[in-house]
């Protein structure tokens, strides 16, 4: 009997109910099997999103990966200002469909806006977690030896990116602060101090 990803499971009981006999089993293992076999099919087709055609994975799809004893080195240009460098081997927390994917030596450029949560335990230990957004800026395909975007239109890209962000945040503190004022007014109109 194969092992499955929970979130393979998961998926088919959202999809077909709940029950779990061994017929169910059975039919949900045929089920997952066919799904991957779709999956490495289609990870070249045509896709659109948001009027934008593209191949690869799906919008919606999840990977999950492990990394491995990462390097990371840092060093300190402004009192509130690191650079940093990090290297590492990631591996899926499952195997890949079989024939899915890019072929392997790929390369992928990719820029990331992440916030880091560092919480010191003792002198020489701490708890990361970081949460983020990741950007593919460029790839390049085996046997060639050039990027899918030359340098400016990269830099391009980071510049388009980071201005949409900030028109995001600006967006999100507008409407916290607007929610504050109908909050005041809401209390104050109840006399509330």
């Amino acid at each position: 009997m194969r092992f499955f990803a929970c979130y393979e499971i998961d998926t088919i009981m959202k999809m077909e109910g709940n029950s779990m006999d061994l017929e169910s089993i059975k039919w949900k293992e045929h089920k997952i099997s066919k799904t991957r076999n779709n999956i490495s099919t289609a990870y070249n087709d045509y896709k659109e999103f948001e009027g934008r055609k593209y191949t690869g994975m799906r919008v919606g799809g999840v990977h999950h990966w492990y990394y491995e004893n990462g390097e990371w080195k840092e060093k300190k240009v402004a009192p509130d200002k690191w650079e940093f460098t990090y290297a590492t081997n990631k591996r899926r927390a499952w195997n890949a469909p079989e024939d899915s994917g890019a072929p392997v030596g790929t390369e992928y450029y990719w820029y990331i806006l992440a916030h880091q949560h560092v919480r010191k335990l003792d002198a020489n230990t701490y708890t990361i977690s970081m949460d983020g957004l990741k950007y593919k800026l460029a790839h390049k395909r085996v046997g060639i030896n050039r990027w899918s975007l030359t340098e400016n239109a990269q830099r391009e890209q980071v510049i388009k990116t980071l201005e949409e962000y900030v028109f995001q945040l600006k967006r999100d503190m507008a409407g916290e602060a607007a929610a504050q004022r109908l909050c005041l007014e809401h209390t104050k109109g109840r006399g509330i101090t």
